[in-house]
């Protein structure tokens, strides 16, 4: 398929690679307000270059703590080889290339997924004369890496994979042609990556099925791919609620007469949310839409871009409440990375536990105290009395030892009472932490301990 071609680089002599690190809530060098809803596109490059993202939908960055990790591929030593490199201060400095794969063939499309201290990359490789997929992984954040696995062996070629992890439970998901069209695979390591099953196929039909990404919340996995089994390129979905053993049907989630492309995937243990590319308008736009029960049900499409150029590759990613979706777009006559944002439209699990209005603002300290790695805060609020028949806007925020911003547990409205919230600190490092939450006139930290 045209829009796969990239990944042949026998076709062609180069191959630009370009990532984008997007730390929108956590980020010295870029502060971009979002309020309720979608805000307006935000151009994040300028130059006479062209700017772009990933074409698999899969990540090349993760972080756990003040600890940032991105992969790539690039053609510095005469074929395409996977590199990474890390920063130890959230960004602020960063240190040397660290090529990771050492062949005379193409490795490509890497993806990355960190949980605690453990780095795990995959990606293409054509050492063995086809594309397969290839695995490897460091488990002191990135300071030394294990030898490469390879997680695939057949006679087609396997290409695009994905990576997620929940946990010790490592999920991955490409497309392959051993069946003589491209279908989507599955494969799980459930102790980190040391040990991995059989390779499962998600889909079973005569027609194309590529571009897969996947997201893991809890014991959940949640898949979507594009697919022609319809006549066009439609986005479709399954999901697993027991760490990948057994997967639901599939779920159509576009419907036009059009083409729907490359779907990127984020969830939580409550909500999912789905970009894609879609040509229903004449030229190509980005398309939203989410699920606040873990899959169930969808709510419908939402047009994210709209311009007479085209808008394509678009990527998602959540913190707390707030929803960001990242893409290239050619409005400026070259491709440039775009941004835009939704502050308030990833629920958050906040529970009202009693009935009973309270005097005054309060903030509880949590509990337990010190945990590993859940803990519950409660709040409490009053009627408002000045906000003029609304209820009061709360934020309310986990902040590091460094004052950095780690996420967003909620900023929503909320009407008078006492609520809990948990706070899931897995993707942590152990240490000091702070939860500060705002409402009205009101602003009060706590300090809580994460020990591992």
């Amino acid at each position: 398929m045209w829009w796969w071609g990239f990944i042949n680089f026998k076709k062609n002599n180069y191959e630009k690679i370009n990532f984008l690190f997007c730390n929108f809530f956590n980020s010295s060098f870029l502060i971009i307000s979002c309020f309720a809803q979608w805000q307006p596109d935000v151009r994040l490059t300028n130059n006479s270059y062209e700017s772009y993202t990933r074409r698999n939908n899969a990540w090349c960055v993760g972080g756990s703590g003040n600890v940032v990790h991105v992969v790539w591929a690039d053609y510095r030593d005469g074929n395409s080889e996977i590199y990474y490199k890390r920063s130890t201060n959230s960004g602020t400095n960063w240190q040397s290339d660290v090529r990771l794969t050492n062949n005379t063939s193409g490795s490509l499309e890497p993806s990355i997924a960190v949980s605690s201290s453990t780095v795990h990359v995959v990606w293409s490789d054509y050492r063995d004369g086809n594309w397969e997929i290839y695995y490897k992984r460091s488990t002191n954040s990135g300071t030394n890496w294990q030898s490469d696995i390879r997680l695939t062996n057949n006679t087609g070629g396997s290409l695009g994979p994905s990576m997620a992890v929940s946990g010790s439970v490592v999920h991955v998901v490409w497309y392959d042609d051993r069946d003589g069209n491209e279908e989507i695979y599955y494969k799980r390591s459930t102790n980190g990556g040391v040990n991995w099953s059989t390779d499962t196929r998600l889909t079973n039909n005569t027609a194309s099925s590529m571009g897969p990404s996947v997201a893991a919340a809890g014991s959940a996995v949640h898949v979507v791919w594009q697919d022609n089994r319809d006549g066009n390129y439609e986005i479709y979905y399954k999901r697993s609620t027991d760490n990948g053993v057994n997967w639901s049907a599939d779920t159509r989630l576009t419907n036009n007469t059009s083409n729907s492309y490359a779907p990127s995937i984020v969830a939580t243990t409550i909500a999912n949310h789905i970009v894609w590319e879609d040509t229903r308008n004449g030229n190509y736009e980005i398309y939203y839409k989410r699920s606040t029960n873990a899959g169930v049900n969808w709510f419908g499409d939402i047009r994210l871009t709209n311009d007479t150029a085209d808008s394509k590759w678009a990527s998602i990613a959540i913190s707390g409440t707030a929803v960001y979706v990242v893409w290239e777009d050619n409005r400026n006559l070259n491709w440039e990375i775009y941004f835009k944002c939704n502050l308030s439209g990833n629920p958050s699990k906040v529970n009202n536990i009693s009935s009973e209005i309270p005097s005054k603002y309060s903030l509880l300290q949590n509990y337990p105290n010190p945990f590993n790695p859940i803990t519950k805060i409660i709040f409490q609020i009053p009627f408002c009395n000045t906000c003029y028949g609304k209820n009061p806007l709360v934020n309310l925020k986990v902040i590091d030892i460094l004052g950095k911003e780690v996420t967003v547990l909620v900023n929503e409205e909320l009407s008078a009472g006492t609520y809990e919230i948990t706070f899931d600190g897995s993707q942590l490092t152990s240490g000091i932490y702070f939860y500060s939450m705002t409402a009205g006139d009101f602003t009060e930290t706590k300090k809580m301990l994460l020990i591992k």
